[in-house]
């Protein structure tokens, strides 16, 4: 046979095939994440961590059977930049989500060069999805919005449900109005579907029945592509005002607080079904977890950080440890963690998981894997706390080292106020320690017990507060704060409206279901 006619060996079907084999097989264990985020619900809330009168069975099933967090913290104690922080890996404070939370009109939002999650996953080959509450920002013609950041698909809201006039958001009873004020002067509540408005306002009782049946959607058309995914289901539910269909509304002992989490919990359950009908329960790791601590200004309508001190907007344990949860059958192993984990840690763990490469960008999360899979500790020594309104000149409130705590700073916030403590109320300013509060947080979780109260210290906790210090001033120095996106302001016109150049706004801004 002449050189023409020859085949070479390496181009064999059979050895090309064989050299694909390993390809495949790492394409196709490539696992699918569900990255599942409850909206101000405290430590306290569900039945799995306490709570006498939580209905919460799908959840509680998730715990028994996934590895539950006893010791995991957001990394903010408001919604914007604790989302922020979980979808970049990176302390908000460095991207600018700071102070406080984005408006309807913020010209600001989560900057477009920050690499979230669900850019390093579609880089790999990923199919990607967000479903339910941004509060990233929406910018000019929504420029900030979750399409511009990595998700192929967008179905939600663009910021927080009480960001809008007080609406109808509930169907039993049908008079239903929502407890106390929203906001006023701004649009309807829009809903979008990627960069168009759907709905103005949004009708509350069929909004999560459509979240539900959007994500089963997307999960079984994953599944028949055989394309590895995230869904990442951002709940409004637990927020006030809490709303419910007309499955749940007026069925649980917790009134419409827990109306709310019964549907909220329900939701997880129709996911964890989605991935069984679609034989994908194995090959997925389910996540759950909180953005920050209960709005106890709402009293019972507010939610419960249980045995933790204060709540929602402040660096007390109330206001930033949150319920979390990691479910994958055969690889994960059923049962409790007291190891220190963070909402930054999703970041560099999915990545890991998937094969994809870290974003060459200061990073303050760790790969959590051997953890998750029994292999090993929490490579998290530290947790730092920063209030709503940080700065560089005070730096972290408080930092969290092994069991130890230190407070060098603590403030009140309005989201905790009613409660007896009157440490956690808005009107209580920041406050200097020194030395610092140090707590016992295996001893006393509740921050009760000043360990530097004693006037005889033993020389071992003077060696904690030395180490706590150190690790406070290394990071102040090696750490940038980004340009807020906060100071940029708003603008009236920014908000998302429907009919465009109608009047008089805002109210004009409506349209029908489409």
């Amino acid at each position: 046979m002449g050189p023409q006619g020859r085949q070479h060996p390496w181009l064999h079907p059979w050895v090309l095939l064989l050299l694909l084999l390993p390809l495949r097989a790492a394409a196709a264990a490539r696992p699918n994440f569900v990255l599942v985020l409850a909206d101000d619900l405290g430590y306290g809330d569900l039945g799995c961590y306490g709570h006498p009168s939580s209905a919460t069975p799908n959840l509680d099933w998730l715990a028994a059977r996934g590895l539950r967090f006893t010791d995991f913290y957001s990394a903010a104690a408001v919604c914007s930049p604790s989302r922020a922080a979980l979808l970049t890996g990176r302390l908000p404070v460095r991207s600018g989500i700071y102070p406080g939370v984005f408006d309807p009109g913020s010209r600001g939002g989560l900057p477009l060069a920050e690499v979230t999650v669900a850019e390093v996953l579609k880089a790999q080959g990923y199919a990607t999805a967000m479903v339910g509450k941004w509060h990233l920002g929406y910018g000019i013609n929504g420029s900030f919005l979750p399409v511009h950041q990595g998700f192929d698909h967008f179905l939600g809201v663009p910021y927080s449900h009480d960001q809008g006039p007080c609406q109808n958001l509930t169907c039993f009873p049908p008079d239903t109005k929502c407890f106390g004020t929203c906001d006023q002067g701004v649009v309807p509540l829009p809903l979008l579907w990627n960069l168009s408005i759907i709905q103005q306002p949004v009708s509350f009782p069929e909004l999560v029945p459509l979240y539900n049946k959007f994500s089963r959607d997307f999960i079984a058309d994953c599944a028949r592509q055989r394309r590895p995914f995230l869904l990442y289901y951002a709940s409004h539910h637990t927020h006030y005002p809490q709303f419910s269909s007309r499955e749940f509304a007026g069925r649980t002992r917790r009134g419409p607080f827990g109306d709310a989490l019964a549907e909220f919990d329900d939701s997880v359950g129709q996911l964890l079904q989605a991935l069984r009908d679609n034989g994908l329960e194995s090959s997925t790791l389910l996540f759950f977890t909180s953005d920050n601590g209960p709005s106890t200004l709402r009293m019972a309508r507010g939610g419960s950080a249980g045995h933790l001190r204060c709540g929602k907007g402040t660096t007390y344990e109330g206001g930033m440890r949150e319920p979390a949860m990691a479910y994958w059958p055969g690889r994960i192993a059923p049962g409790v963690t007291h190891e220190l984990a963070s909402a930054l840690d999703v970041l560099p763990t999915l990545s890991a998981l998937a094969g994809a490469a870290l974003p060459k960008v200061a990073l303050d999360g760790f790969d959590l894997s051997p953890l998750l899979f029994g292999e090993g500790k929490s490579p998290r020594q530290a947790v730092f706390f920063y209030p709503p309104s940080p700065d560089p000149l005070h730096g972290p409130f408080a930092v969290r080292l092994g069991k130890y705590k230190a407070h060098f700073f603590t403030q009140g916030s309005f989201h905790s106020d009613t409660t007896p403590d009157q440490a956690c109320h808005g009107v209580t300013p920041r406050t200097p320690h020194l030395p610092p509060l140090l707590f016992d947080l295996e001893a006393d979780p509740g921050e009760l017990y000043d360990l530097l109260g004693d006037p005889a210290v033993s020389p071992e906790l003077l060696e904690v507060l030395r180490d706590i210090t150190m690790r406070k001033v290394l990071l102040e120095q090696r750490l940038s704060f980004g340009d807020s996106q906060m100071a940029k302001g708003g603008d009236a016109e920014l908000q998302p409206c429907c009919a465009p150049g109608c009047s008089p706004k805002p109210s004009c801004c409506r349209c029908s279901p489409r």
